[in-house]
């Protein structure tokens, strides 16, 4: 059983920055795609960035190029959201999640997914 576990949300003022991990645990295959989604209250849930495992090849929504960046630490089996220059539009719950196609960028491309961590941005 795979499980997908998020960290490091929280309050931050427009133009900060936050890291979000997510830790994966149990077996998932070096073809798997982790992406990272968000949803805002009253939104659906939006892609956000993506990666492979084995190339590292990545992928963003328009909205967060330059200012995000999807990695990963595979020695701790763990994928982060680096966020930068924040905006109050960036506030959601953000989730990671785990699939098989590439690029994924809806919900249904994956298949384990995370309980997600709230990020507020105040302008």
């Amino acid at each position: 059983q795979v499980q997908l576990v998020e960290s490091g949300g929280g309050l931050v003022q427009a133009g900060g920055s936050l890291r979000l991990s997510c830790v994966v645990s149990g077996r998932i295959f070096s073809n798997y795609v982790m992406g990272w989604f968000r949803q805002a209250p009253g939104k659906e849930r939006e892609f956000v960035a993506a990666f492979t495992w084995t190339s590292g090849r990545t992928s963003y929504v328009d909205s967060v190029k330059g200012r995000f960046t999807i990695s990963r630490d595979n020695a701790k089996n763990t994928v982060y959201l680096q966020m930068s220059s924040l905006k109050p539009e960036d506030t959601a719950v953000y989730l990671c999640a785990a699939g098989r196609l590439w690029v994924g960028t809806q919900s249904r491309d994956y298949d384990y997914w995370g309980q997600g961590t709230q990020v507020t941005v105040s302008s």
